[in-house]
């Protein structure tokens, strides 16, 4: 199976502010499918987080995008719509401690998201496929198909509106 994924543009948001599930816009949507449409090989099934930032993008891509919540960032609970300097020392700490397993008060940890994410690919039953996300359900995808330990996750890096194809086995 072929997967184009592709992460969401720009999020229009302050700096410094925490943002997981927050529905928030994106910045040039038009000019990043623009981009991608000329990357993309015409008349595949497009499948999208239902979050705003990858729902816009992915209504440019395909007339009918398929929206799943397995597709949706990271639940940061309590921290979410906060600044980052704003959420208790401890915390941060604790999830410094355990990056993979730990959950921010009311949200869910990377490992959740990771199965979630991981769930939704098992399910997918075509040869080729764009999926529209967020950076944590490309990086937790990743760190499973190359078998990375949960303290090199956040070394995986995705662009804003970057498309990176994967050719999985079966």
């Amino acid at each position: 199976m072929i997967l184009h994924l592709i992460r969401h543009p720009k999020p229009v948001v302050e700096p410094g502010i925490c943002y997981g599930r927050l529905d928030i816009a994106a910045e040039n949507a038009a000019a990043v499918a623009e981009s991608l449409l000329s990357e993309l090989p015409a008349g595949l099934p497009v499948w999208s987080s239902p979050l705003r930032r990858c729902r816009e993008l992915a209504e440019l891509l395909h007339p009918q995008p398929r929206l799943d919540e397995r597709l949706a960032e990271m639940n940061f609970g309590q921290w979410e719509g906060r600044p980052w300097d704003a959420i208790p020392r401890a915390e941060l700490d604790a999830w410094a401690a355990n990056v993979a397993a730990y959950a921010p008060p009311g949200g869910e940890s990377p490992l959740a998201l990771q199965q979630r994410a991981l769930d939704f690919v098992a399910g997918l039953a075509v040869p080729e496929a764009v999926i529209v996300t967020h950076a944590g359900v490309i990086r937790t995808l990743f760190a499973h198909w190359q078998g990375l330990p949960p303290g090199k996750w956040t070394e995986l890096v995705f662009a804003y509106g970057s498309r990176t194809r994967v050719l999985l086995p079966g």
